[in-house]
């Protein structure tokens, strides 16, 4: 157990952020799935407007140190593989090299 003033504000410091941390993840991951729902369904249009919030909500994660910049970074690039490979398959947007 804590015993100095400034351990005991550390320890207060550290439950909040946890508690922060966990909710933007489990955010993340929830967004995450209902992009991927939407991909599964074939529905470019709600998959674009997933997309939109995914990308926001990564980037509030890795903004405030939720989530490394580049972990971010990565999921945003793999989704949007998805998303243009999706766009691909229906004809629209931009064609795979």
């Amino acid at each position: 157990m804590a015993h100095s003033l400034s351990a005991k504000k550390r320890v207060r410091q550290n439950a909040r952020r946890k508690t922060l941390n966990r909710s933007r993840r489990s955010q993340v991951k929830t967004q995450i799935k209902r992009f991927e729902a939407a991909l599964s369904e074939d529905n470019v249009a709600t998959a674009a407007e997933q997309f939109q919030v995914v990308v926001k909500k990564l980037d509030k994660a890795g903004a405030t140190s939720t989530m490394h910049k580049k972990t971010a970074a990565r999921k945003k690039s793999r989704l949007a593989k998805k998303l243009n490979a999706l766009k691909a398959k229906q004809g629209t947007g931009p064609q795979p090299k």
